[in-house]
Parts: C-alpha cells; sequence; structure tokens
C-alpha cells in the first residue's frame, strides 16, 4: 500500500507508468508484433525504420523503447535485454542519450526535422545505435516529412528510426513504403481485466472480478486507460476496487442488470423490465451509457449465435449460453436495431428515464410472439390452454374440421392425436394441442407456403424452396445454388417446426441442394406477376382510344407506367 499511499517524500508513481512492460515477454496483447521483432532480432535481418500503428494505450512508444534496449544491450543485439546494464537502466529512465525522442505534435515543422537529420550523421556516444523515436508522426507537416525522405531511405548504418501513430493514413505514401509497419491491435477486454487483476494482487489492493471488467470494457482496447481507470477507482474506492463504486465512478451498468433485462424481455414481463430501470435510475446509471452496453451484449449475442467460434470466452459465458438459448437470431437483430435507435432519440426524450424505458418497452412490444405460431386452434368452451397430466396422455385437445375435409388414414391420424407440449407450459402438466393431418394427396406447395405464419430468413427459405416429392409424412425440398445460404440450421429448423405445426409432429423434411428450382413460389408468383404485366400492356396497346392518341400525336407507350388492376405501386 506504500507504494499507492505514500507520504509525499516519496510520491507513489501512477501505475500505468509503474506497470509500463520493460521487456517483450511483460508486453500484452502484442504477440504478433514480439514475435516478428524477435525474429528479426535473432536472425540479425534488422531494419533502419520501423512504423508502429494503433489506437491511444496499446504500446507502440513502450515498444520502442523496448527495441532500443534490444539495439543497446551491452551484452549485445538480443530480443532479452538484461534491464540491469547501464545503457537498458538508462533507456528505462530515460535518460539515455543515443535514444532521442520527438513529439511530433509540438515540432511539426521543417526546421525540427532538419535539426534532428543534422545529428543523426553523427555516431552514437555510448550506444550501439543511435535510435529516433518519433510519436505521433501524422502530425509533421509536409515539407518536414518531405526532408526527411532521402535520410529515412539510406540512413547511417548506425541509425534506427522508430516513427509511432495513431493515424497512418496522414502519413504520405512515400514515408510509408520505406518503413516496415506492424499495426497494434486493441486489448480485448478479457486480458485487460487479467492484467489489473494481476496488477492490483501485486499492488494489494483489494478488487472484485466484476469491477476489473467494467473497467476493461470503460477502456475500450487501451492497457494504459485501464491502469489510469484503475488508479482513479483505488481512490474513489478508498484503496478497494469494488463493482459498485466503479459502476458510480463509471457512470456505466453492470452485465447483471443487462442480463436481467434480457431475461424479462424473454419472459414477456414489463413489471420486470420497468423495475430494472428503476433500479438503474437509483444508482444514477447513465442511460446513454446502458443504452450502449446493451447494444454491445446483444453483439456478442449475434455473434454467439451465427459464430460460436468467434465469441471469447468471458466470466459470465453461462449467462451468455442461456441467454442466447432463450432469444433467436431474428429478436436479437431486432433488440439491436431498436436500441441503437433508442440511443439516437434518448436526447429527443422527456427525460432520459422515459426514453430508456420506452425503449425497452419497444422491445417488448414488437418482439415475436411465438405462442401464436404454436396453438392451432382451441374450442370456444373451453380454456385457452388445454392441460393434462401425464399419465393421461389421450385426452387431447381437438380442432374442428371441416365437412369437406377428406377422411384421415388411420396411421395419420395416430400421429396427429399426439399430445404436443408448447414451450412454456409447465413439464408436469403439457399442453395438448390439435395439429392439423398430413394430407394423403400432393402438396399444392404454393399454397402451403402462404398458411405458414413464418418471417424473415425462414420465410425467404421457404419462398426459394422447390417441393420435390412428399409421400405420406415424408417431405422433400430443393433449394437451387444461388440461394444455398438460406440453408441456415436456424431457418431450416423454423421452416421444420412451421410444417409440423401445420401437419403433424411426426413429419419428415429434408433439405437438398440441386440445379436451379423452377417450381418455388417465389418464382411462380414472379411468373404470374409477369403475365399479368403482359396483359395489362397488351390491353393498354389495342385500347382504340389509346391507339388513335399514338397515331394524332406521335406519342409512346412507356410500358413501365402500366400497372395491373388491384397491385399497389
Amino acid at each position: 500500500m506504500t507504494d499507492l499511499f505514500g507520504d509525499s517524500a516519496a510520491p507513489a508513481l501512477a501505475l500505468a507508468r509503474k506497470w509500463r512492460p520493460r521487456a517483450f515477454a511483460d508486453l500484452k496483447g502484442q504477440e504478433h508484433v514480439v514475435q516478428a521483432l524477435s525474429n528479426a532480432l535473432t536472425q540479425g535481418r534488422l531494419h533502419h525504420a520501423y512504423l508502429l500503428t494503433g489506437t491511444r494505450g496499446v504500446g507502440k512508444t513502450t515498444l520502442a523503447r523496448i527495441l532500443a534496449k534490444c539495439l543497446n544491450c551491452e551484452t549485445g543485439v538480443t530480443n532479452t535485454p538484461c534491464g540491469t546494464c547501464s545503457s537498458c537502466a538508462q533507456i528505462d529512465a530515460g535518460r539515455f542519450v543515443d535514444l532521442l525522442e520527438l513529439d511530433a505534435a509540438s515540432n511539426t515543422g521543417v526546421d525540427n526535422m532538419r535539426e534532428v537529420l543534422d545529428n543523426a550523421q553523427y555516431a552514437p556516444t555510448v550506444g550501439r545505435y543511435k535510435v529516433y523515436i518519433i510519436d505521433e508522426v501524422h502530425m509533421l507537416s509536409k515539407p518536414a516529412f518531405n526532408s526527411m525522405l532521402k535520410t529515412l531511405e539510406e540512413p547511417p548504418a548506425h541509425v534506427k528510426f522508430i516513427l509511432a501513430t495513431t493515424d497512418p493514413q496522414k502519413i504520405p505514401v512515400t514515408v510509408l513504403s520505406r518503413c516496415l509497419q506492424f499495426n497494434l491491435k486493441p486489448m480485448p477486454p478479457a486480458l485487460v481485466a487479467q492484467h489489473l487483476g494481476e496488477v492490483l494482487e501485486q499492488e494489494h489492493v483489494a478488487s472484485e472480478p466484476a469491477a476489473l471488467n467494467l473497467l476493461a470494457r470503460a477502456a475500450a482496447g487501451s492497457m494504459r486507460d485501464a491502469l489510469s481507470l484503475t488508479d482513479q477507482a483505488i481512490a474513489y474506492g478508498g484503496g478497494k476496487v469494488e463493482a459498485a463504486a466503479v459502476e458510480a465512478m463509471l457512470g456505466t451498468v453492470r452485465r447483471d442488470y443487462l442480463f436481467d433485462i434480457l431475461d424479462a424481455l424473454a419472459a414477456q414481463d414489463g413489471d420486470a423490465l420497468l423495475d430494472q430501470a428503476r433500479q438503474l435510475a437509483e444508482r444514477g446509471i447513465a442511460f446513454d451509457a446502458a443504452l450502449q452496453d446493451l447494444g454491445n451484449l446483444l453483439t456478442q449475442l449475434a455473434l454467439m449465435l451465427h459464430a460460436p467460434n468467434a465469441v471469447e470466452t468471458t466470466a459470465d459465458a453461462d449467462r451468455m449460453q442461456a441467454a442466447a438459448a432463450r432469444l433467436d437470431v431474428e429478436t436479437v437483430q431486432l433488440y439491436y436495431q431498436i436500441a441503437l435507435n433508442g440511443r439516437r432519440d434518448l436526447p429527443f426524450a422527456p427525460d432520459e428515464f422515459s426514453g430508456f424505458c420506452m425503449t425497452l418497452l419497444r422491445m417488448l412490444a414488437f418482439a415475436p410472439d411465438t405462442t401464436n405460431a404454436t396453438v392451432r386452434a382451441v374450442p370456444a368452451a373451453s380454456p385457452a390452454t388445454v392441460r393434462a397430466a401425464p399419465a393421461q396422455t389421450e385426452q387431447v385437445a381437438t380442432a374442428p374440421v371441416p365437412a369437406s375435409a377428406a377422411p384421415i388414414p388411420a396411421p395419420i391420424a395416430e400421429a396427429a392425436a399426439e399430445p404436443v407440449a408448447l414451450a412454456n407450459a409447465e413439464p408436469a402438466e403439457p399442453v395438448l394441442v390439435a395439429r392439423e393431418p398430413a394430407p394423403s394427396a400432393a402438396w399444392d406447395w404454393l399454397a402451403v407456403v402462404a398458411e405458414l405464419r413464418l418471417g424473415g430468413m425462414a420465410k425467404m427459405l421457404a419462398d426459394h424452396s422447390e417441393l420435390v416429392s412428399q409421400t405420406g409424412e415424408a417431405v422433400t425440398l430443393r433449394v437451387g445454388e444461388a440461394h444455398k445460404h438460406l440453408l441456415d440450421r436456424a431457418y431450416q429448423d423454423k421452416l421444420v417446426a412451421a410444417l409440423r405445426d401445420k401437419y403433424g409432429a411426426t413429419l419428415a423434411v429434408t433439405f437438398e441442394i440441386g440445379a436451379a428450382a423452377e417450381q418455388t413460389p417465389q418464382q411462380v408468383r414472379t411468373r404470374i406477376k409477369d403475365a399479368r404485366q403482359a396483359e395489362a400492356v397488351a390491353a393498354i396497346e389495342s385500347d382504340p382510344f389509346v391507339r388513335e392518341l399514338v397515331d394524332q400525336f406521335g406519342g409512346q407507350i412507356d410500358a413501365t407506367s402500366i400497372q395491373p388492376l388491384g397491385e399497389s405501386t
């Protein structure tokens, strides 16, 4: 604790300075750059100019100083400098005479650059190489860049240039082509939180994992920002880093509350949803930040649903899995869009709390209703749901059958009588609903698709599928090569569920990819529309009044302006 709260005679260093990496092994999250530079140093394949790019606080200047130590260590050029010799110690202390650090933001002129380049021709004073570190090099003026081109291309053998920038697009291509460029990546939050935990353990400061996760997310990929925020959190929390204090300090929201919001949305519980909003208001959370964090969480859920391998493991992986299991891909996309729009509209709301509540209520109001897609029919005199004990599975709710319906074969009737439990019913008392039996005759696939309760990508899959065969309870659908991307497992499952909901739970549906389908509902509708359009054009062209106008005034008929009756523009 003395390092952090010492007396005025020995003031404590900021964590970002105290825990600055001193060797390649200490550098976190930049293994791709470390490996390339280590191999170059080991094999003696040194370049005369390096360009390090990346956002603030990812280690550009730190990496440049480590490289300077590697080049000037008294043990020789190495990828593991000793850190104890005179050269290493002076570089760490910022007193090495042959290491010149230039801030291009305050030395932008051509005169400053010429002064640097004039000194480059002289041999090193004590080191092996003269190393020039030019930070924020994109701030140099165009004449300054032009003045350094020749020296940068053919510098003296004892000179190494290390340029660092957060905006490489502003650097002339003539400079870029003379440098080896390395892009330093933003730190993932999990790595930042892990490093903060290690630092606080060494500093003997108590911390909570949830607080470290909040700090890591607020740092937005910058390890320096994370350590600076940790310093602030230690001061705010009186020597401890606790989640509640960090949450109040940053004005952000813990992911636990976000998961509670998603749970309330999945359960369609408006009271619980608004209660979460009130809890956030009581904690003084900024609702703009809450919607931003909710959007980040929904992004990770979308990745988990579409590309599970792209999601990094976090401390709340179990809750992520549970949320992904309760929400489908379309619902996640809907919630994400509503969160973005709600954040955009927040300044126009009567107050931030009202705007946040309305955003949550929009998610609740526009969420897909899966209950209606499952229940087919309920007798008029019975309750909304028909329940039966597990041992009484023969009690099945039946839907009225039209008088014109054909007799149902016995095997199909038995299949239709099987009980099906709703997803939201208790396991001990499954809800029994009637199913429409699968027809014995061949399907009219266009009519079948029109009756299915589908939306989004599952609807597109049905529209671009062609019925190949239908024998009893076995159905084969073909999708053309141009639309095979629709054969996502989630879309298939929704289409199969809709078909089984209509024709029975034992229906077996097989998908195949083949030659371009010619009888898909989409193609049939297109041909019908084209035929109607052709008839409308022919009717206009053959109309005597129209022909007379054309003949007398030399007009032309614009076929694109003709529209069949009953179709909207």
